[in-house]
């Protein structure tokens, strides 16, 4: 009979920690075993650096510009970075200022570097790159006084800032800075107005939903729509757009046509031209609807669920709620045939009437993000989710059961000592993020590149007798007390001095991870950690236990 032997790891950490790096203020909280696993991307709103952090809050890559997003970052199929700048144009002032594209490959080189901003356009919040290698781009033209009048605007509804629709233009990235426009659409060629009958564009607004009312808005802004997302659809050759200002639509588009056909209501792959295809979340905003209709407040993020995913087809919405004073994260079945065409009866809104799954908080005032943010579906079910002012990111599952969350720690001066307080800004908290997207290990764009984690971006006090960063494992008193081999079982001990984050860990000669055994917070004391691997095979195995700032790889051997 083979003895049963004790491998006990007795981790005595003797630096003595700050109070402040004793509570949890930022970086990750919870890493349940349920959560996806991938790679998160974000860029603090206040900083010029990109990073790509693991699941568990360390980082893996960043990037770094001369400039703050503007606002949107994605990590692209051939592993480079494409991101948004904010120029700080002075013409555009409103949130989500842009005016720059810029793509860098994975070691950082900047390879294309494209302006779209001066006293007539300005690129804002999003883009998205098309299969072909082209950029979509959101952007507001500038409308004066007197051509906002001349169209049928009502001059209560006009300052003398004039008026800034939105267009959506396709560039064809050309050598280190220059792109062409291929391709454009506008909002200002797809109008209606019953204000004036002397004027262009002058109708029955409730019978013409696929054009957009001219003066549905409760404000003179110039900032008109506000559009804060672009999607793209490559079955359908359609494009989404989420309309924030006054209107809290979602908006869908021929992709199809020339930019001839773009501006008028023919042509295209579905025969209206540039003419809105879909809308959806406030009826009202073509005068089919009462304030009882609406579905939409200030929302965000709004995207086809990729194909290959739950709910693929469907689409996804972070839906702010600014008028109701929480949030959700809303998915809909939109009323679309296997052609692309969508059904709406004459007379009526355009369905679906409610949503086929939403996330809201257990209690609903936990979950309010006022601006920005976003959402992602996932390969496993479930749901990242982006509160931007707040700078927390966290996933649900279906049943919307939270299985992760992290804390963006970075904020206008830098990365945060752990245990700070978070600063306040003018539109939220000083590490406010647009969005996180997540990509799956397998993802292609991250296939051959060193994915080798370092430490979390945070930083961790360092006050007492030692740094707790770079001090020596023999600082540490770190000590296997009970001999390997271990059959079938191991008890793994260890002494907090201090309350700690605690990580421990199961590896397999490859580095795949095999059981994570601790992830949370943990008390002072001692602790004993069982570990009994029967799905294991014997052989050579690594654990690894994280405290802090404080990690330590220590080798077994299982016999079996």
């Amino acid at each position: 009979m083979r003895t049963l032997f004790k491998v006990v790891l007795n981790c005595v950490l003797i630096v003595a920690f700050s109070l402040a790096a004793q509570t949890r203020t930022v970086g990750l909280f919870l890493n349940d075993a349920k959560s996806f696993r991938g790679y998160t991307l974000f860029a603090p709103l206040r900083s010029n650096t990109t990073y790509l952090i693991d699941n568990d809050g360390k980082l893996v890559r960043s990037w770094q510009s001369d400039y703050q997003p503007g606002n949107s970052v994605y990590l692209l199929e051939n592993g480079h970075l494409l991101r948004t700048g904010n120029v700080n144009n002075p013409t555009f002032t409103s949130g989500g200022q842009g005016g720059r594209v810029q793509e860098y490959d994975w070691s950082g080189a900047l390879l294309w570097d494209f302006e779209y901003s001066s006293n007539q356009y300005l690129q804002h919040h999003d883009i998205e790159r098309l299969p072909n290698g082209n950029v979509l781009l959101i952007a507001w033209e500038a409308k004066t006084f007197s051509e906002a009048i001349a169209a049928g605007r009502n001059p209560a509804l006009v300052s003398m800032r004039g008026l800034w629709p939105d267009t959506i233009i396709e560039v064809k990235p050309q050598g280190a800075s220059s792109g062409e426009i291929v391709w454009e659409w506008h909002v200002w060629d797809h109008l209606i107005q019953d204000f004036d009958a002397t004027k262009p564009n002058y109708g029955n607004v409730a019978d013409y939903p696929e054009l957009v009312d001219l003066n549905f808005s409760g404000n003179n802004q110039p900032d008109w729509q506000h559009v804060n997302a672009v999607d793209y659809n490559p079955q359908l050759d359609q494009i989404m757009i989420s309309v924030h200002n006054n209107f809290n639509e979602i908006w869908i588009i021929d992709h199809s046509t020339t930019t001839v056909e773009a501006a008028g209501h023919a042509g295209g792959k579905y025969g209206k031209g540039g003419d809105l295809l879909y809308r959806w979340g406030n009826p009202r905003a073509y005068k089919n609807g009462s304030a009882g209709d609406q579905k939409l407040s200030g929302q965000h993020d709004a995207q086809w669920i990729e194909p290959g995913l739950p709910g693929a087809g469907n689409i996804l919405i972070f839906n702010n709620g600014t008028t109701r004073r929480y949030s959700s994260v809303d998915e809909i079945i939109p009323p679309v045939d296997a052609n692309g065409n969508y059904a709406r009866v004459s007379g009526s809104a355009f369905g679906p009437s409610a949503t086929t799954w939403s996330y809201v908080a257990p209690n609903l005032n936990d979950f309010y993000a006022f601006n920005i943010s976003g959402a992602q579906r996932l390969p496993n079910g479930n749901t990242l989710i982006c509160d931007g002012p707040h700078g927390i990111f966290f996933e649900v599952t279906a049943t919307n059961e939270l299985v992760w969350k992290y804390i963006n720690p970075v904020v206008a001066s830098g990365p945060m000592t752990q245990g700070d307080s978070i600063p306040s800004g003018q539109q939220g908290q000083e590490n406010s993020v647009f969005r996180s997207p997540r990509y799956a290990a397998d993802y292609v764009g991250l296939s051959g590149k060193d994915l080798t984690p370092g430490a979390p971006i945070e930083k961790y006090s360092t006050t007492g007798v030692s740094d707790f960063m770079n001090a020596t494992p023999e600082a540490f008193a770190l000590q296997q007390n009970y001999p390997n081999p271990f059959n079938p079982s191991t008890l793994i001990s260890f002494q907090l001095p201090v309350s700690s984050h605690v990580t421990l860990k199961v590896f397999d000669v490859n580095g795949r991870e095999v059981a994570t055994l601790v992830d949370g917070e943990m008390t002072v004391g001692r602790h004993r950690v069982p570990f009994a691997p029967s799905d294991l095979a014997g052989g050579l195995y690594f654990y690894k236990i994280t405290a802090g700032k404080f990690s330590q790889t220590r080798k077994a051997i299982l016999m079996k």
